[in-house]
């Protein structure tokens, strides 16, 4: 017999070794559609072969239950090309020049895209792709760029021919695959992108200003671009399969590890949201913690604060809340009385924890996790004993104090009444430890931290917290404060406030790295983590909402961080504290 027909000599060499097969990135590829098939060019699944990528060919199916398990099943999506898009999608009617539309195509596409990105899996768009991700994620599509175009951009050349170039961004995705500023391509369309949104950079185009490829703004690992790189040579097509592979072998390991470690965020202000009805079983986009983003951003858990406005001179503690309650204390019991409803109506996927023990047994059991804190020590309204109740309410940590002095401490921003800790304060601190209650001394002034510091029998933590060094800002810790809490045992904990990062302008996910790599240079790995203050002001370009924590961790192994500093990052340092600090209730 030929050799190339003994198909079980094929089967005996996959089963000579174990394993079978290498485990490699499975890249879903949209298809096309057309007389009744859903079909693809051979050089798309090809390329991504040849690429050292698995290609799986993703129907256009617009139904919930397909796409997100589809969705589980790949490290990566390639948005292949094909016919133009209806613009009634974009709200838009049809101009006289709109070419063929595939109605098949463009609903699945454009669920697939939003879903992939909420998910942070790599995306690359290729012609119609890249107008799928501008359609699909705030961008717009020019109908025709006839009228606008100044060299023709479908040509009747071999699809294999470049037939004009594109001048590529130096400080782009694009150079930093290519290493040239100039690329020669091929050209197959009448419609480009005309408005890449919010979400994207132009990163490339034509000598006539066309856009010809986008990408991510948000340090996410999402790429289009208008040519068709699967029909080109060797040199100039493969380069582009080969980056989404490698974003998809990242995408794989960073899932896998927050499988293996607990990811928490250890402050975050989702109850300052509660007036308003929000749904936390549904992907609410006026809150950045839900069911949904935690899910996406595979993260396990939040301490979830009830936050309590300091009054000024002159005003009643309930004329700052949009609740009818008496007074402070009877408003945190109400919070978490809806904390604990919220749990109630997802207990098949939520609970409350409030030991490191429940933390890791909710994990265990798929379930995600919700702490209870307090936002100012305002809510014991003065009086020592309610430090027990809010004990068995079950508070893992209460912050002192919040912007405004208080009956417990002086704040940050307030007007040094007590220089530093009052004699109230120091009764609540010594309750506290007793109760194993974690002191936190976010917002508190610098003399307050030092009196707790000095006067805390157990280790203190700063929640929500930055770096004084890199943002002069009087509510983050200068490098004394941060050596001192370490000496102490203490953790500190990088927040994602735009205000607390940086001292004009935008902050991004790079900023609150910079911070990170900063406390862990002064502190030590041991000493840090994040508490990203969502909901309460937080949130910042690539680590928005819960479903980005993925992809802050996906940065942190690109500097270089290992699995065992990731783990301390997400939680395991400041769990270490409570596990020391509620060993007094034993």
């Amino acid at each position: 017999m030929d050799n190339r027909f003994d198909w079980q000599s094929y089967l005996t060499t996959a089963y000579g070794s174990f394993p079978e097969a290498k485990r490699k990135p499975v890249i879903g590829l949209t298809g096309n559609y057309g007389e009744l098939a859903c079909k693809l060019n051979e050089g798309y699944y090809k390329s991504i072969w040849r690429a050292g990528g698995v290609p799986v060919i993703i129907p256009p199916i617009a139904d919930t239950d397909v796409l997100i398990n589809t969705l589980e099943h790949i490290d990566g999506l390639l948005l292949t090309g094909g016919a133009d898009f209806n613009p009634l999608y974009a709200g838009e009617e049809p101009s006289p020049s709109l070419g063929g539309i595939n109605a098949e195509r463009d609903l699945p596409e454009l669920l697939i895209t939003q879903l992939a990105y909420n998910r942070q899996i790599p995306m690359l768009g290729i012609c119609r792709g890249i107008q799928t991700l501008a359609m699909a994620l705030g961008g717009k599509v020019q109908q025709d760029i006839s009228d606008v175009a100044q060299i023709r951009h479908s040509q009747d050349a071999e699809r294999s021919e470049p037939t004009h170039s594109v001048t590529i961004e130096p400080a782009s995705t694009l150079f930093n695959i290519y290493n040239r500023e100039k690329l020669f391509v091929n050209s197959f369309h009448h419609q480009a992108v005309s408005d890449s949104g919010e979400r994207f950079r132009v990163t490339a185009r034509s000598a006539d200003g066309i856009v010809e490829a986008i990408e991510s703004r948000e340090y996410k690992s999402i790429l289009g671009v208008q040519w068709h790189p699967e029909c080109m040579s060797a040199e100039d097509g493969s380069p582009i399969f080969s980056w989404l592979v490698r974003q998809a072998a990242d995408y794989r390991r960073t899932c896998d590890l927050h499988q293996r470690i607990l990811t928490l965020d250890t402050h975050c202000d989702t109850p300052m949201f509660f007036p308003q009805g929000v749904d936390f079983g549904s992907r609410d986009p006026r809150i950045l913690v839900d069911l949904h983003k935690m899910s996406e951003g595979h993260q396990d858990a939040t301490i979830m604060v009830c936050y309590l406005p300091q009054p000024q001179q002159d005003e009643t503690f309930s004329s700052k809340v949009d609740f009818d309650v008496n007074g402070p204390t009877e408003y945190a019991d109400l919070i978490f009385d809806k904390i604990e409803a919220i749990v109630e109506q997802n207990k098949q996927y939520l609970s409350i924890a409030r030991t490191p023990a429940d933390l890791y047994a909710n994990k265990q059991q798929g379930r995600k996790s919700i702490m209870l804190g307090i936002e100012n020590g305002l809510a014991l309204d003065g009086h020592l004993d309610r430090l027990q109740h809010f004990a068995q309410r079950g508070i893992v940590y209460m912050t002192l104090c919040h912007n405004g002095d208080n009956d417990i401490c002086d704040s940050a921003r307030g007007n040094h009444t007590h220089n530093g800790i009052s004699a109230f304060g120091k009764q609540v601190v010594r309750e506290m430890n007793r109760l194993g209650i974690l002191v936190d001394l976010s917002h508190a002034g610098e003399k307050s931290f030092y009196d707790a510091l000095e006067m805390s029998s157990q280790p203190i933590v700063c929640s929500h917290s930055s770096c004084h060094a890199l943002c002069d800002h009087p509510r983050n810790l200068t490098d004394d404060q941060m050596r001192a809490l370490a000496a102490k045992g203490g953790v500190m904990q990088i927040t994602m406030y735009n205000g607390f990062l940086v001292k004009d302008g935008e902050a991004t996910v790079l900023d609150a790295l910079r911070h990170l790599d900063h406390a862990i240079e002064v502190m030590g790995i041991d000493y840090v983590g994040i508490g990203t203050d969502f909901d309460g002001d937080g949130g910042v370009r690539g680590m928005a909402n819960s479903s980005e924590l993925l992809n802050f961790t996906r940065l942190l192994l690109a500097r270089g961080y290992s699995e065992q500093d990731i783990e301390k990052i997400w939680g395991g340092n400041f769990l270490r504290v409570m596990t020391q600090v509620q060993s007094v209730r034993e």
